[in-house]
């Protein structure tokens, strides 16, 4: 008892000091290092504790993206780009894998880190607008050009004017349309001397402002009724579950408020009300993202068109025409699930394999140690001339008499040598069969111990088993768990394993594993 007590203790402390003596890749410590967002820079410096085995240098064998920076060192630094996340989504996550390599050991740690991004929402770009001409006794409208006020995030923008700046008379939508009849001593100063008003573009919905200037001067203009569409195409072409935004400006030459209706037909059934957003009287949002049922099989796209149209108080209308093409696409995320479970279930058959071989190789070592001492117990026997004797067999248990048998010796000097697995050859097996059955037991161990490692580690991210490689790595590591000679290793068909597959088992075997929440798709 106390003998196992120390072993136990022994054990407990070696592995103790194993781990304190293995190198691993330290990071920023703290819970919000790795929460970025785009445009902000991050700057950090990886360090290795544990065994000093020299200099390692540094890398990123997976997950790396444009404008990653990582030196030899470990300085580590990454502005994310602002078109890296749209609005819509909010955020995404970034996986990536750190390593480090040992010049004098050749030892590789490697860390798996994710980034949640952030989006960063900037404000709208206001540029010089053309000048708006406006003449006598009529009424000017002047609409703000689009091209010229806008929002790189692509989020809707409401005009706020300046009602400082403003002249008497002067009304400015939030769609950014200026409607103005001047009078006449107003007309006349026009024409003396060009004014400016002022504005602030406004995007929506964080409400960030920039201010703008507008010259008015004295001529003659008008602006038919329109609907302007940014983008500014009539034809969009997407996949299944992509996300399409149209922003929908519209203007009246009698002003804003003669606007009573803004709507659209279609004949596909699938683009529902619900898709266009009000934002303003004047302004609205078609946000379109087909779901991954959309375009049913066997066909590979659907293509339908969407009359959207505005309606003013005198009936007259204006009407854009969008036709969509929609793409049949892959579930990325069904498709990584089944990936994964490729990924884990051919570890899983090598960690079973593994803890086979481990109970064959224990076996076949204490057949072995068996086999040895028996070279050193051999028996005996001498049976005295002409006559007969009857040995009973001290191969056999004592306490399993009903298995005695007897061995007759010759009569005279014979002397009978019988081994306890005397070189087992007197019970039926070779000792040279028992040695070449325990090697090749030990050397597939350590092949599939090895190329598990080498698989596990290049696929632990959902980006490398997207590619063509993974199929043929799966392939090349299960012709790696083929045994030859199973009857002779006397593996048993209906083995199981005594730990469950769980993935803490599995990355003992194999540490690189990288286990993952599965979620439906």
């Amino acid at each position: 008892m106390r003998t196992n007590l120390l072993i136990f203790s022994f054990l407990v402390l070696f592995q103790h000091l194993f781990a304190q003596d293995s190198p691993k890749i330290v990071l920023p410590s703290g819970t919000d290092w790795n929460q970025l967002k785009e445009g902000t820079q991050v700057a950090f410096q990886l360090k290795i504790e544990g065994k000093d085995c020299g200099n390692f240098k540094f890398s990123i064998p997976q997950g790396k993206v444009d404008g990653m920076e990582l030196d030899s060192l470990g300085r580590f630094s990454w502005t994310p780009s602002y078109d890296l996340v749209d609005r819509l989504t909010g955020f995404k996550f970034q996986q990536v894998i750190f390593e480090a390599r040992c010049d004098s050991s050749k030892d590789v740690v490697s860390a798996k880190v994710e980034f949640r991004i952030q989006h960063t929402n900037r404000p709208p770009v206001v540029k010089d607008q053309n000048p708006f001409y406006v003449q006598y006794n009529t009424t000017n409208i002047y609409k703000f050009d689009r091209y010229f006020v806008y929002d790189e995030d692509n989020d809707p923008i409401v005009i706020i004017p300046s009602l400082e700046t403003l002249p008497e008379g002067m009304k400015m939508s939030s769609q950014g349309e200026v409607s103005w009849t001047p009078s006449l001593t107003q007309f006349k100063q026009l024409k003396n001397q060009p004014i400016y008003i002022e504005f602030y573009a406004e995007d929506q919905p964080s409400k960030v402002q920039v201010k703008g200037r507008l010259k008015v001067e004295a001529t003659q203009i008008d602006l038919p009724p329109e609907i302007v569409v940014v983008p500014r195409e009539s034809n969009f072409f997407l996949k299944e579950n992509q996300t399409v935004s149209l922003r929908f400006y519209l203007s009246d030459p009698n002003g804003d408020d003669d606007i009573q209706e803004f709507d659209f037909l279609t004949d596909n059934q699938n683009i529902t009300k619900n898709m266009l957003v009000k934002n303003t009287a004047n302004q609205y949002e078609f946000i379109f993202k087909p779901g991954y049922d959309f375009v049913k099989d066997p066909y590979d796209t659907l293509s339908f068109t969407v009359d959207f149209f505005v309606i003013d108080k005198t009936r007259k209308r204006a009407v854009k025409t969008i036709k969509f093409t929609v793409k049949n696409a892959v579930n990325e995320a069904e498709a990584d699930l089944k990936l994964y479970n490729l990924y884990r279930g051919t570890l899983l058959r090598g960690w079973e394999l593994m803890e086979q071989l481990r109970e064959k190789e224990a076996e076949l070592k204490k057949l072995y140690v068996r086999a040895k001492k028996g070279k050193k117990n051999r028996s005996i026997v001498t049976a005295s001339l002409g006559a007969t004797t009857s040995l009973s067999s001290f191969l056999i248990p004592k306490e399993q008499p009903e298995q005695q048998r007897l061995a007759s010796t010759l009569g005279g000097t014979t002397v009978l040598t019988i081994g306890t697995l005397e070189a087992t050859e007197v019970i039926g097996k070779s000792m040279k069969d028992l040695i070449d059955r325990l090697n090749y037991v030990i050397e597939k161990k350590n092949e599939i111990q090895t190329k598990g490692d080498i698989f596990a580690r290049d696929f632990s991210l959902k980006s490398s088993r997207r590619g063509p490689d993974f199929i043929r790595k799966v392939d090349d590591f299960m012709s790696t768990m083929n045994l030859k000679g199973l009857v002779v290793l006397d593996l048993d068909a209906s083995w199981e394993p005594k730990n469950k597959p769980t993935d803490a088992n599995i990355k003992k075997t194999f540490k690189d594993f990288n286990p993952e929440e599965q979620t439906k798709p």
